[in-house]
């Protein structure tokens, strides 16, 4: 599967919307207000409502019908002005999409004022961004899985040292009881280093814990072995080339920690430790 880095968040702009469908709903202004450094003055259309009359004929509708009206533009007051003088009712429409007729009665005026205004009131434009946990971590699996070549049952999570979740595994070789000292002292040191570690003492040959390590993405494994008691050296593998290096105990902990803080390379590793292939020891 291809996952774009689109997938991971979203930017959606809602304009002003989101806030006119509340005010709406609320019967309340949701604005910003900036305060102007030189005040404006303009023309604006008044319109005085006979609110005892108006009362009387709409009763509980008679403060929507009186909103209605106080919402209309100027050019519609206008038009209500030139159509209550001739006598006629005008039609406001309300929320629902109700009609109500206005009567010449209902009204006592309407007039052209200059307003002066010194607080400017508009409703804000909304970008809404959004970044899910669950899509980022979806991505980072996603782009990460792989399989191992000419072996698709052989699967691994290539994180980088600095997110993946565990950073080394504590392998003993078999299930010596000699090698349980050495596996929980690496354990331990590592811990004091802030390494978050996995001991897998579980039986089983150690090319298949390898592979359980490397499923989960753990991307350095520890090995305890014989040479560990004879030659107090360990095996370090890197789980991208499965190679391996014999490395001293006494300084296998601190590599480990600067492999996983990226402070030096495996191939650095590689050009200061042997190469391990097989153990001296029987």
């Amino acid at each position: 599967a291809v996952v774009s880095t689109q997938s991971t968040g979203g930017c959606a702009d809602r304009s002003c919307f989101d806030l006119n469908a509340h005010a709406t709903a609320a019967s309340t202004k949701f604005v910003a207000q900036q305060r102007l450094d030189i005040p404006v003055s303009r023309e604006v259309v008044e319109v005085s409502l006979n609110k005892a009359v108006i009362g009387k004929a709409f009763k509980k509708a008679a403060g929507a019908v009186s909103g209605a009206i106080a919402n209309l533009t100027d050019s519609q007051k206008e038009a209500m002005k030139e159509q209550l003088e001739s006598g006629n009712p005008y039609k406001v429409v309300l929320e629902g999409g109700e009609e109500c007729e206005v009567t010449p009665a209902m009204v006592s005026g309407i007039k052209t004022v200059i307003r002066t205004e010194h607080v400017r009131e508009f409703v804000p434009n909304v970008i809404e961004p959004s970044f899910g946990i669950g899509r980022i971590l979806y991505c980072i699996l996603e782009c990460n899985f792989k399989v191992r070549e000419n072996d698709e049952k052989r699967t691994w999570l290539n994180l980088p040292p600095l997110i993946a979740p565990t950073k080394c595994s504590v392998l003993p070789l078999s299930s010596n009881e000699q090698f349980t000292p050495y596996v929980e002292k690496i354990s331990a040191d590592l811990r004091k280093l802030g390494i978050p570690n996995k001991v897998d003492d579980s039986s089983g040959a150690i090319g298949r814990r390898y592979a359980r390590t490397d499923e989960i993405g753990i991307p350095f494994g520890i090995t305890v072995d014989f040479d560990t008691i004879k030659l107090n050296s360990v095996t370090v593998r890197e789980r991208n080339t499965c190679s391996q290096i014999r490395v001293p105990l006494d300084e296998v902990t601190e590599l480990v920690n600067r492999l996983c803080l990226d402070q030096t390379s495996w191939n650095d590793a590689k050009l200061n430790y042997p190469e391990f292939t097989s153990q001296e020891t029987v």
